[in-house]
């Protein structure tokens, strides 16, 4: 069934292989894809300002539905002009469900057919989370996408759970729908752990429902990493082609690649900005890990065909690496900069090797790049 949502469109503009470049159109704007999504749980990509996130070429930043219900509350949000108007971001937004800070808050949460019934991380209130709660608060937000409650089950997880995972959350994709604003669009979340057949069946059955895209969920979530990308290629050509593709909380450059040569078009990942915080910078090179003595004399930038502040602005790593000892924040936001940079011209790369018919000279290009060991 197409999606009915006004305002939203989705065009593959060009293909090699599983592989396609399209544009996603928003009310917000045109999002060209594949792209990078950087997360900004708070209603803040951390360490950085609107106008620098999109500085690296990002076109959606991604709210966290349980954390904005906590705190501050969707009421206050939707008071200061959405998401958009509180966050001063003028390009598309999408937010999560919540279904996931379910997941991980298995000590204090209750599952049943309703919904998730849990305390709150911050001051042990009691919650209750459902479809219909899910999509009245992602209302509230104002996002541009909202995403439908799921069960995401563990990695390890037996077949008879992760299939009675599946049986619930397309229940719940039909009242989310149900439940949904008009002009909001609203993404289904295809479950099925790294069984194929699962993966499959499970988008062939929410492909039926009026969703204006369909999301790879429950990925990177205990699994071997292998497992992962062999799932992802095996199943994410046969979502819909008509519906933008998407795969949840993944990840390194390395699974971005493989990803978007499997046909996946849109991602998010805590990782650039994280890692950052944590002093390490991504190059295409390979890692960056400041703390490390090897850089304490090194005159260069993280790398010097890069346009972000940080290395456009000529700081050295042996600097880079001073301030981070030094527990300065400005290496934070330099780095963050920087790894949500690379992360945009990874992306961007991409949909012109797409165009171009150079799927070679990209896996060639991004072969090193966020790899352990020390960068050349």
């Amino acid at each position: 069934m197409r999606p009915q949502t006004p305002g939203y469109s989705f065009r593959v503009t060009a293909q090699r292989g599983h592989a396609r470049a399209g544009v996603l159109s928003t009310p917000h704007g045109d999002v060209p894809t594949p792209t990078f999504m950087p997360v900004g749980t708070q209603g803040s990509v951390k360490a950085l300002g609107p106008t620098e996130v999109a500085a690296t070429g990002a076109r959606v930043v991604l709210g966290n539905t349980y954390h904005l219900w906590l705190r501050p509350g969707p009421e206050l949000v939707a008071a200061h002009g959405s998401l958009h108007g509180f966050a001063r971001w003028p390009h598309a937004m999408l937010t999560d469900s919540g279904g996931f800070q379910a997941f991980s808050l298995s000590d204090r949460r209750k599952t049943t057919e309703e919904g998730f019934a849990f305390s709150s991380h911050l001051d042990g209130k009691k919650m209750f989370l459902s479809p219909e709660e899910a999509m009245r608060v992602q209302g509230l937000l104002g996002a541009d996408i909202a995403m439908q409650l799921d069960i995401c089950p563990p990695g390890q997880a037996p077949r008879d759970e992760i299939a009675a995972a599946i049986d619930r959350t397309t229940r719940w994709a039909r009242r989310c729908l149900a439940s949904k604003r008009a002009d909001q669009a609203l993404f289904g979340i295809i479950q099925g752990g790294t069984h194929e057949d699962l993966r499959v069946a499970h988008a062939a059955e929410l492909a039926e429902l009026p969703f204006d895209g369909l999301a790879l969920g429950g990925f990177s979530v205990g699994e071997p990493i292998e497992q992962m990308w062999r799932t992802v290629s095996a199943v994410a050509h046969q979502v819909d082609p008509e519906r933008p593709r998407y795969l949840m909380g993944v990840g390194t450059p390395r699974d971005l690649v493989a990803s978007i040569l499997a046909g996946v078009d849109m991602f998010d990942c805590v990782l650039p900005t994280r890692n950052a915080r944590n002093g390490q910078a991504l190059t295409r090179s390979g890692r960056v890990v400041l703390k490390q003595a090897r850089y304490r004399d090194d005159q260069r930038p993280l790398d010097e065909a890069c346009p972000c502040d940080c290395c456009r602005g000529g700081f050295s790593r042996a600097y880079l690496r001073h301030l981070y000892v030094a527990k300065e924040i400005l290496v934070l936001r330099l780095v963050s900069h920087h790894n949500l940079t690379l992360y945009g011209q990874l992306v961007a790369d991409a949909r012109a090797s797409i165009a171009a018919g150079d799927l070679a000279g990209f896996q060639a290009r991004w072969a090193r790049a966020g790899a352990d060991g020390d960068p050349a």
